[in-house]
């Protein structure tokens, strides 16, 4: 050992290799040595304060960050120490621009991948928020267009940064993007649709809707299309750009039922029985189950009829229990007509000869 020291001592640094004597290289391998040790002790005080902040907190964010902080491989930090140390060397200029456009490579390789994590857990976390097979498939697709930009965007910056002009290249991108637009043009109009649809809400699965003249429950919500159980049990296939560009009734959101319906009694009803009828017709709207009663008022000398308007809430919105509480309510208003002997009106005309 003490021979291998007494001709260390005696060999010449000042020697020169490559435009740099061997004391610098010796200056620069202590650098590169000293950076490995100092990166590693960050990672590693970060890691640790990182998992001890997540046990305080319930949030789930510090374990991503502890995710981003992993995703730096050794081989990076080691590529960084011996960028700074080769700093301290002469090299050509080739070797220069070599050394620079690698870790012009591998830091936008490395932000893209950080930003990939936390794509990741912001498209999860809505994806667990709404829940849903169709949620988790757009919030997939979603992150797929935006790391795929991503990419493209750190493409464009390492060419731009080598010297390569890429005007004319991003020319060419937005022509030829263009023209796919243009020819999947409907494809991508439904593919819009299909998001505008998954973040505004209008319906979801299992909901009952209407458009137009079609009606049915929500099966499912696809990237191009709508698919909707008709009641008579067949599949309806509805373009999602046609159901954000027209109106669409929404049952599901129904949280009550109003009925509006109008009766009339015959003009032999005398006033005292005529008066009478508001009364019983709002106790047996009131007694009935789940239903709300608004109005009823007598509002019209028809042609064959003293016509009542009555008005009342289903505190429903299950069709059937709208049905069976308007079923209900007429057959109490016909059995109390009945006891009370008050006829309901029909179209008459009542015919008056004159004798000559």
């Amino acid at each position: 050992m003490s021979s291998f020291i007494t001709t260390l001592a005696e060999f010449d640094l000042s020697l020169s290799v490559w435009g740099n004597t061997l004391n610098d290289y010796i200056i620069a391998v202590g650098i590169f040595i000293a950076l490995i040790i100092v990166f590693k002790i960050i990672q590693w005080v970060i890691l640790l304060r990182l998992a001890k902040l997540a046990e305080k907190t319930e949030t789930d964010i510090d374990d991503t960050l502890i995710t981003i902080v992993r995703s730096l491989r050794p081989g990076f930090y080691y590529f960084i120490a011996f960028f700074f140390a080769t700093k301290s060397l002469a090299f050509t200029a080739l070797t220069t621009t070599i050394i620079n456009s690698l870790l012009l490579v591998w830091v936008v390789y490395q932000v893209i991948i950080a930003l990939h994590i936390l794509i990741d857990y912001v498209l999860a976390k809505k994806a667990r928020f709404d829940g849903g097979k169709e949620g988790q498939g757009m919030m997939s697709m979603l992150g797929n267009i935006a790391k795929w930009s991503l990419w493209v965007v750190g493409g464009l910056l390492v060419l731009s940064n080598l010297g390569v002009n890429i005007t004319s290249l991003v020319a060419g991108l937005g022509i030829g993007g263009l023209a796919i637009a243009l020819a999947l043009q409907s494809v991508f109009s439904d593919l819009f649709s299909s998001f505008s649809i998954y973040f505004d809400k209008p319906f979801q699965v299992g909901d009952y809707i209407v458009i137009g003249e079609l009606s049915g429950t929500v099966e499912k919500i696809g990237i191009k299309t709508t698919r909707i159980k008709a009641l008579q049990g067949e599949e309806i296939v509805i373009a999602n750009q046609e159901l954000t560009s027209t109106r669409v009734q929404n049952f599901k959101k129904l949280k009550e039922r109003r009925i509006s319906t109008s009766f009339g009694v015959t003009y032999e009803t005398s006033t005292d029985k005529l008066k009478k009828i508001s009364d019983i017709i709002k106790r047996i709207v009131e007694d009935e189950e789940n239903v709300r009663f608004d109005r009823i008022y007598f509002t019209t000398f028809a042609d064959s009829a003293l016509v009542f308007d009555l008005v009342y809430y289903v505190m429903s919105d299950a069709y059937p229990v709208y049905l069976a509480a308007q079923e209900n309510i007429n057959f109490k208003i016909k059995e109390a007509f009945e006891k009370e002997k008050i006829s309901f009106a029909y179209p008459t005309r009542t015919l008056y000869i004159e004798k000559q």
